[in-house]
Formats: C-alpha cells, sequence, structure tokens
C-alpha cells in the first residue's frame, strides 16, 4: 500500500489579483504564509502516524519505507525553512520590544531602492525607466570655499564687525562726505570746512589738543585686538623722564625729501598695520599699564590729515603726522618740562618696497640704509626702542614675485615714479574662510625690546650714526632669537636684514 502524497506548501497564493481570479478572500502575506505553515504542520502530523504504521509491518515494505523517510526529510527540511523565512527580520526597541516581520520579496526590496533613485512613467509602458540629469547645486558640496556656519557666537561676529569698519574707515568716511555734498542744505557748512582740513596744521602741531583717551580705551578696541588675537609685551619697562622713538612692529627709516622726513619703512610693514594700530593706537593691549607716565602716538602719512572726517577721527585717536615738522614738535613739545619728556612716537607708514616683501613664513626687512631715523633720534635726544610684530606678515597673502614676476616689475615702476605701490593681496572674508580682503584670524604677538640709548647732537656725525644703527639692528636680532620659537614656531624662514 502506498503512503498518501504530501501536499506542497502555500497551495493559496498569496497574490490579490490571484486570490480574486479563484474566489478566494483576501488575506495578507504574512497570513497566508503562517496558515500555510500550520497545514503543512498538520499533514507532516499526518505523515508520520502514517509511517509509524508502515514501520510496524511484520514484512514486505522495507524498501518503500527507505523511500518515505526521504520523503519525511524533505518535508521537514522545508517546513524548517518556511519557518525561518518567517522569523528572519527581528528589530528591537529603544524599550526592549521586539518587532518580527516577515521578509519581503527580493523584488520589493528592488523596487525600493529604485523608488528611491528615480521614478518610473505612470503610463502604460512600464519596462522604461526615467533617468534624471544632475543635480543642481550638489557641486556646492564640494566647493573650496569654507562657507561660516551660521551659529557662528556673537563675539565673534562683533569681532569681525569692528575690523571690517577699521579696515574700510578711509572709504566709509569718503562715502559719508560725498553723500553730504549731494545734500545743497549741507554745503554752507562742508565748504569752510573743507577749506578748514586742507590748511589746518592740527596733525603736525604736536600739541595732541584732540586726542581723546576716552576714545582711544572704548571696548570695541578690545573686540578688535581679539579678532586675531593680538598680545602687546615689553622687555623692559621705560622710565617716563625720557623721550622715545618706537619702531612698532617697525623699524622705520626716513629718507630726507623736499626738506622735510618721510617714513617709509615698517618692518615688518605686513599689507597693513593692525598690530601697530591696536597696540600703539589704542588701550586695547594695556599700553599705558605697561609704560605708565609714557605718551605715545601713532604716526600715518600727512596726507590722511587732509581727508573731510577720517582727519577727525584719526586725530581723535591720538594719531599725528610723520612728517620731519610733526616728529621733532612731538619730541620737543609737550610733557612735564614742556620739552618732550616722556612723549614717544611709533612711526607705521610707508615701506612700498617691504611691503611687496610681506609673506607669510618669512620676514625680511628692508632697513640697512635707513639710518634718517637714527639722525632724528640724535637731533631729538629721543632712544630708540625696537619692536617686532611676530604674525603681522601672516595676515594676509599676496602674489608672488617669483611666480608672477610681470606684475612685480609693474608694483616696483609705479613706486619708483608715484613714489606708492599696491601689493595684489588677499585673505578671508565676511562669510567666508578663503577669498576677501579681511585678515586672517592668527596670533600677532608685539615684541617691545629694549631701548638703545642716545646722546643728543644737533650735526650727528655719521660714524656715531653707524654705530647706533648697528646697536638698533642688534637688538631687533635679539628679539627674533629670543622670542621666536614661542611666537614664531612654524615660520620657516629667518629674519632677514635688507637693502
Amino acid at each position: 500500500m502506498a503512503p498518501p502524497a504530501i501536499a506542497p506548501l502555500n497551495l493559496e497564493s498569496t497574490v490579490p489579483k490571484e486570490r480574486c481570479e479563484r474566489n478566494l478572500p483576501e488575506k495578507s502575506y504574512a497570513g497566508a504564509v503562517e496558515d500555510n505553515v500550520d497545514s503543512t504542520f498538520e499533514k507532516a502530523a499526518k505523515y508520520l502516524s502514517i509511517h509509524n504504521s508502515y514501520t510496524n509491518m511484520p514484512s514486505g515494505g522495507i524498501t518503500k519505507n527507505v523511500e518515505k523517510e526521504a520523503t519525511f526529510d524533505v518535508a521537514s527540511k522545508r517546513i524548517g525553512e518556511d519557518r525561518h523565512k518567517l522569523t528572519e527580520e527581528n528589530m528591537k526597541a529603544s524599550t526592549g520590544s521586539t518587532l518580527t516581520s516577515v521578509k519581503p520579496n527580493p523584488e520589493y526590496e528592488n523596487q525600493l531602492r529604485q523608488d528611491k533613485k528615480e521614478k518610473k512613467f505612470s503610463g502604460d509602458v512600464n519596462d522604461h525607466e526615467l533617468v534624471s540629469g544632475r543635480q543642481a547645486g550638489s557641486g556646492w558640496d564640494r566647493s573650496k570655499i569654507r562657507w561660516a556656519p551660521l551659529n557662528v557666537p556673537l563675539k565673534r561676529r562683533l569681532q569681525t564687525l569692528v575690523v571690517l569698519a577699521h579696515t574700510l574707515s578711509i572709504a566709509s568716511f569718503l562715502t559719508l562726505f560725498f553723500f553730504l555734498c549731494a545734500i545743497p542744505l549741507t554745503w554752507p557748512i562742508l565748504f569752510p570746512y573743507v577749506i578748514y582740513v586742507l590748511f589746518s596744521p592740527a596733525g603736525q602741531d604736536g600739541t595732541l589738543n584732540r586726542r581723546s583717551n576716552l576714545l582711544r580705551s572704548l571696548p570695541i578696541w578690545s573686540l578688535f585686538a581679539s579678532y586675531f588675537p593680538a598680545r602687546l609685551h615689553r622687555s623692559q619697562e621705560l622710565t617716563a623722564t625720557r623721550k622715545y622713538i618706537f619702531g612698532p612692529q617697525i623699524l622705520p627709516h626716513f629718507v630726507e625729501t623736499s626738506g622735510r622726513l618721510t617714513c617709509i619703512g615698517y618692518h615688518p610693514h605686513g599689507i597693513i598695520s593692525h598690530g601697530a594700530f591696536a597696540a600703539f593706537a589704542t588701550e586695547a593691549l594695556g599700553f599705558s599699564q605697561l609704560f605708565p607716565g609714557i605718551t605715545n602716538t601713532l604716526l600715518t602719512l600727512d596726507s590722511n590729515f587732509h581727508i573731510p572726517f577720517y582727519r577727525d577721527y584719526a586725530l581723535a585717536m591720538g594719531i599725528a603726522s610723520v612728517s620731519r615738522t610733526s616728529c621733532e614738535n612731538l619730541l620737543s613739545k609737550g610733557g612735564p618740562n614742556g620739552e618732550g619728556m616722556g612723549r614717544a612716537i611709533t612711526i607705521v607708514v610707508g615701506g612700498a618696497r617691504e611691503s611687496l616683501d610681506a609673506q607669510p613664513n618669512a620676514l625680511r626687512l628692508v632697513l640697512k640704509r635707513r639710518k634718517g631715523f637714527v639722525k632724528l633720534a640724535i637731533r631729538t635726544g629721543a632712544d630708540l626702542v625696537p619692536v617686532l610684530a611676530f604674525g603681522e606678515n601672516e595676515l594676509y597673502d599676496q602674489v608672488r614675485a617669483d611666480t608672477h614676476p610681470l606684475i612685480h616689475k609693474i608694483q616696483l615702476l609705479v613706486k619708483k615714479f608715484m613714489g606708492f605701490t599696491v601689493p595684489l593681496f588677499f585673505a578671508r572674508g565676511v562669510f567666508n574662510y578663503d577669498v576677501g580682503m579681511m585678515p586672517f584670524r592668527r596670533p600677532l604677538n608685539v615684541v617691545v625690546g629694549r631701548p638703545v640709548k642716545v646722546m643728543q647732537s644737533d650735526m650727528p656725525e655719521s660714524q656715531y650714526v653707524e654705530h647706533i644703527h648697528s646697536l638698533y639692528i642688534n637688538e631687533l636680532e635679539r628679539i627674533w632669537n629670543e622670542w621666536r620659537s614661542q611666537f614664531a614656531k612654524e615660520m620657516t624662514g629667518g629674519l632677514e636684514i635688507l637693502e
């Protein structure tokens, strides 16, 4: 007697369309699988009872029994595979609960992947796919410009605003002036004001009557200095009974032109003297605390005192002209004795030639033939104080002369015929970190060296000038050698004294 045949698994179709054609009730895929598995177990149990009855037969079915056992093994294997499919996907929640899902059809997973990338046509033709072009704006994710995030702290935004305002101060005051010129009602006031600006000697008289300590001590200058950040350091105290010529980051020199001295050096000149302004034109870095009793004056081009509105701002900041008359007046007038005692001047202007050498990781100073500031110090009896700013050249990048020789030649020609030149510099922007004219946020350390004392003489001898000049360079080199390891760790080049 032959045993009954085992029915195949999943007799009822789970496809809704096929169940509708066979007049079968609707049933989910999971329910259909579960019913089929249960019916399969029932049939397997029935088969086991028949198998046992055949096994107890006294004789005659040994070969058939072997076939039935093989059939039973195949059925058991198929039952295990279906149960494995039922419980294959498990998801555990954060609370510890486990959700068991039926493993989907492979075609379903393929369809999900397809839906994420592209959509199919909704028409009758289903075997065609819609191919999309490149996604607009995706290239910005690979842009070399690094944009500033929106969640920048308020303090950093205020720092950027103050530095931007200082960088554009001359342009801003000129814009305001021309805007007022467009209003006829302001002409009766602007006309006499312009006449006064053109002929006023306030920038050279050395009286410092327009100086405002309140303006110099405003909290906004602390924001300006902390942008980099900048710090001022002294090598030793300076007595208030003498007068000084500071060379802030700067080692000034003078060349006699048309009967007056003009500052054309600033070492390192950099692109814009941000360090000199923070240290010697404001109280943000504590100049008065480091050097009590000394009234310091930052010097700038005399032409700046003929710019409407800007000259009033500069005079209120205690800034004066760098002309020979201005320097001598500042060092010979005022102070407790009325002869300039306790006065100091800081020369931060010029340096057209040196500005072209203002490259990051390098410090090249144009100083060998610059001895006019030494003569000025001897004639006025002012001590020379070398000041070196570590990091001034790192605030900007500029087009290099070795890679763009034609541009460098044009810059030198402009300097020769016009007396000034414009470096092609760049740095960061207001809202990005790679393109713009804002200085980089890099540490700036202004180190004030030891004073080089001089003996006053109306007619200084050339040998004495050379001697003071060499002492000045030696002190400058001492500052570099002692503090380079702390303030210029990443600088690859050394200090170079040029022409």
